[in-house]
């Protein structure tokens, strides 16, 4: 079946990628710089076609290929997880979890011991200062 008739529409796709980045629109614009405002991504966002300069600076600013914002269709993407998983398809995978927390949790601990390291020697650097300093060795 072939789907001449579909239509992409180019707005919408530009919203679906900036709000997978986690942008808003000011943020957005902002990152555009120049002419570019919350409004005018607003509008862009609801326009069907998009002009190639702007769909190229958008692009570029949501770090994706202009030709995904051109062809992104859901129904495709639907129709790829449709014809790919079956309902045995879960019972196949094999989940391993790469993540360890008790090696997050070391991992933090070992950095704060750091930092606590760091701000007692600078505490012992500003007593033996202050020694100095009230045993009139040192003026500050």
């Amino acid at each position: 079946m072939t789907n001449d008739k579909r239509t992409i529409h180019q707005g919408r796709n530009v919203k679906r990628f900036r709000e997978m980045l986690g942008l808003k629109q000011e943020a957005l614009a902002d990152q555009l710089g120049g002419d570019w405002s919350q409004k005018k991504i607003s509008m862009l966002e609801n326009k069907e076609i998009i002009d190639a300069a702007s769909l190229d600076e958008l692009a570029a600013a949501l770090k994706v290929p202009a030709e995904a914002i051109k062809n992104f269709s859901e129904e495709a993407v639907f129709s790829i997880i449709n014809n790919t998983f079956n309902d045995y398809a879960a019972a196949n995978m094999n989940y391993q979890c790469t993540l360890s927390p008790l090696d997050e949790i070391r991992k933090l601990n070992a950095e704060k011991e750091e930092l606590y390291k760091a701000l007692l020697k600078e505490k012992d650097e500003k007593i033996a200062l202050l020694q100095k300093v009230l045993e009139g060795k040192t003026n500050i």
